[in-house]
């Protein structure tokens, strides 16, 4: 469904219950909401499950770029106010997990716990985000995907149908919706922040990340008391693509654990 939130409007799937636990999935940059297809048949029954397409991706507004990582807090902010959304359970993704850690800072009557699954409170330097972003000005996103699959998926993985088709996601994202991200992620070092945040959390690594690897998830949640971290040796950047029944059977325990289902 379409979401007007004033000054954008958001494609958001609202499923199940409305009286069940609610459970937020952010996805990736140059992916979208459909990241989560192959976990969400697998995590239990009676859950609100909401996931959406961030500003500039899926079939979301593409608002004229560059983007704060406030204005991507504030949509997913006013888009849990509504739909009346409180102690949900969010599960970030890269920068959604950038996504779900500021909004636990600002908003935590809407935030229960947290999944942050390959992420970081700081990913990548600046100047490493500035020069993908002149690539892509220069060369189009052609000129990533190769790269990006390299560091999204182990050797063997990338090779299959699958990730050919998390390759094409990113030609199929706007340029202007996918630089103004990057310029997003660019500008964020959450930190400091995030060192205040006392909730439930699990994090989620993968042992061939190469855009988030394992060292630095454990940084991350090294600064919130009590985290756990797990880690899918076999699995590269994206679980919910190459490893979806590992990452549900970590999520299903954790809400299991934390009284959410």
């Amino acid at each position: 469904m379409r979401v007007d939130l004033g000054d954008i409007t958001l494609n958001v799937e609202d499923d199940g219950p409305r009286s069940g636990p609610p459970i937020v999935f952010c996805h990736a940059l140059g992916t979208h909401l459909h990241l989560w297809d192959d976990v969400l048949p697998l995590v239990p029954t009676g859950l609100r499950i909401i996931r959406y397409d961030l500003r500039g991706h899926g079939t979301s507004d593409v608002p004229k770029g560059p983007y704060s990582m406030g204005a991507l807090v504030r949509d997913a902010e006013r888009l849990l106010d509504h739909l009346a959304v409180r102690d949900a359970v969010f599960v970030g993704i890269s920068i959604g997990g950038l996504i779900a850690q500021g909004l636990a800072v600002k908003r935590l009557d809407q935030i229960r716990a947290l999944v942050l699954s390959n992420t970081a409170a700081k990913i990548g330097t600046r100047s490493v985000w500035d020069k993908r972003i002149a690539a892509i000005e220069a060369h189009g996103l052609e000129s990533i995907v190769a790269p990006t699959l390299e560091r999204w998926f182990a050797p063997g993985f990338r090779k299959t149908e699958v990730a050919k088709r998390w390759g094409q996601s990113i030609l199929d994202t706007s340029v202007e919706g996918y630089l103004g991200c990057c310029a997003a992620i660019a500008g964020t070092d959450f930190y400091t922040p995030t060192s205040g945040l006392r909730l439930s959390c699990l994090g989620i690594g993968g042992g061939y990340d190469g855009s988030t690897p394992a060292d630095l998830m454990r940084e991350t949640l090294d600064v919130i008391p009590g985290a756990r971290f797990e880690l899918l040796r076999r699995s590269g950047h994206l679980p919910p693509v190459d490893a979806p029944e590992a990452f549900a059977a970590l999520l299903t325990r954790f809400l299991q654990e934390i009284g959410h289902v």
